[in-house]
């Protein structure tokens, strides 16, 4: 019984830590073009992988912090822009205050997919520490889908 709880733990921690910083060179050639096609201008560049399949680089954008995921054809999958809270959407506001009330915004980030379009990406929290809820929210206000934060209870930088 001790064996399962230490192999359960341990399979845990590593599924949880997945994402592990890479060099430039150790993301395939297909990723790196396909990003490198669809942001030119990017700048101080970090690669990591998401999953077997699946690359994430964090980067500055011409205006914002973004990152940007890509399978490992170099299909494009997900771009987040973070945004201030101000420049939400009125709608988005309105859902968030009818919704969410009592929840604060952590992370806000304009979320951009080749099938989903865009929409909004939120993390909340009720009180600091607690468990946080990621929302993501139409440009007309339409929740699209909430579920837990992989970062809750998580300090944050």
């Amino acid at each position: 019984m001790k064996n399962l709880l230490i192999q359960s733990a341990l399979l845990l921690i590593v599924s949880q830590s997945f994402a592990q910083q890479m060099k430039d060179g150790d993301v395939p050639v297909a990723v790196r073009q396909a990003f490198s096609q669809k942001f030119p201008k990017a700048k101080e560049v970090k690669w990591s992988k998401e999953s077997n399949t699946e690359y994430e680089a964090e980067f500055k954008g011409e205006s914002a912090n973004q990152s940007s995921n890509f399978d490992s054809s170099g299909k494009w999958l997900i771009t987040e822009t973070e945004i201030s809270t101000k420049s939400l959407p009125t709608a988005v506001q309105a859902t968030l205050k009818r919704e969410f009330s009592g929840y604060k915004i952590e992370e806000s980030e304009l979320a951009q997919t080749p099938d989903r379009g865009t929409f909004y990406e939120l993390e909340l929290e009720l009180e600091k520490g607690q468990e946080a809820i990621v929302a993501q929210i139409d440009a007309n206000g339409k929740t699209l889908k909430t579920e837990k934060s992989k970062e809750s209870g998580e300090k944050k930088d």
